[in-house]
């Protein structure tokens, strides 16, 4: 309630008076999604909480088995361990594939810790309503893929993506070490249900099976990751720049160096040899290096790659030498120079 918050703020300020004879022990707590319309008066004198998901598969999934205390789980049936494994490793995944952007969902959806804890409820009292009986995993698979987690879900795909999940793992198989990760025979990956074990054996075993992030985990291509990684490299440089100072560097007669000034300085540092000139490749000598008749497709890409690099290297020299006469006024500043 953006527009309340005002009266709140004046509301506080009537409370720390001096003469308002209110309680020390007196605190608010305010949880709220990441929002603009906070008045900057009740944001200074707060104390800012965030409990943002791990980055990571493994992180969720230590987290997500955290949800449950031991003592807790342990007096469950043991089968409710392996479905409560494969339920957290369901609820990471879903997390994590919103790194991969559209890749990953056509929509954002605010998954948290409430639907797995509201899911491991809904499937302790089925379980507990069933002993001995045959687990009820087509319910299951409908409370999770429909209600608890599809609830948030409104595009046909991803609720389709969602439940196909849900089938593969979701099942008899999840009592016999079922592999979670989807489509990956023979690609040297995997991530199964483990047997029976005591509380901590479960921790030990994400810690030892998840060794390394892959987007084959989320049953995507390993090239999915290019794009969640250009992403994550655009938004860190943006952020590098952003927090550059916003003025020039001075000399050290306390001038201040002009943009232009600086830009000379540094396309002097770049022409010379030791600079971008210095890493134009000298193909022909590095063919000479190769037998002819023992050149394969590896060797031919290689050869084709330095002549791009060397194209784009020539083309980058001539560029600023073009800036460099520009600033010197042998050749007129054009738009492309600009």
């Amino acid at each position: 309630m953006p527009t309340w918050l005002i009266e709140l703020e004046k509301i506080l300020d009537s409370f720390s008076g001096e003469s308002s004879g209110g309680n020390p022990n007196f605190r608010l707590f305010l949880s709220a999604e990441p929002s603009r319309g906070v008045p900057i008066g009740i944001l200074d004198r707060s104390i800012k909480l965030t409990n943002e998901p791990p980055t990571g598969l493994k992180a969720n999934m230590k987290r997500s088995w955290a949800l449950v205390s031991k003592d807790e789980i342990e007096d469950k049936d043991p089968k409710i361990k392996s479905i409560f494994f494969a339920l957290c490793f369901f609820h990471s995944t879903l997390i994590e594939r919103r790194r991969f952007g559209p890749k990953g969902w056509n929509m954002s959806y605010p998954f948290n810790q409430g639907d797995l804890r509201d899911s491991y409820l809904v499937m302790t009292r089925y379980m507990d309503n069933n002993q001995g009986g045959k687990v009820p995993f087509d319910d299951l698979i409908y409370i999770f893929g429909e209600i608890m987690y599809g609830g948030h879900i409104v595009d046909d795909w991803d609720r389709k993506t969602c439940n196909n999940y849900l089938f593969n793992m979701m099942n008899e198989g999840l009592f016999d070490e079922l592999e979670l990760f989807p489509f990956v025979e023979g690609k040297g990956v995997s991530f199964r249900v483990p047997g029976q074990n005591p509380y901590e054996k479960y921790i030990e075993y994400i810690d030892l099976q998840l060794q390394q992030e892959t987007p084959l985990a989320y049953g995507l291509h390993p090239n999915a990751e290019i794009g969640f990684r250009t992403t994550q490299c655009i938004t860190l440089f943006n952020t590098l720049i952003e927090l550059q100072p916003k003025d020039s560097g001075a000399e050290a007669s306390g001038e201040v160096k002009s943009d232009n000034e600086i830009t000379a300085e540094l396309i002097k540092e770049l022409l010379e040899d030791k600079g971008l000139k210095g890493l134009i490749f000298n193909i022909e000598g590095l063919k000479g290096t190769v037998d002819v008749t023992s050149r394969g497709p590896y060797q031919n890409v290689f050869f084709q790659e330095i002549e791009y690099m060397n194209a784009l290297l020539i083309e980058i020299t001539h560029s600023l030498d073009d800036i460099d006469q520009g600033f010197k006024g042998i050749l007129s500043i054009s738009e492309q120079m600009e």
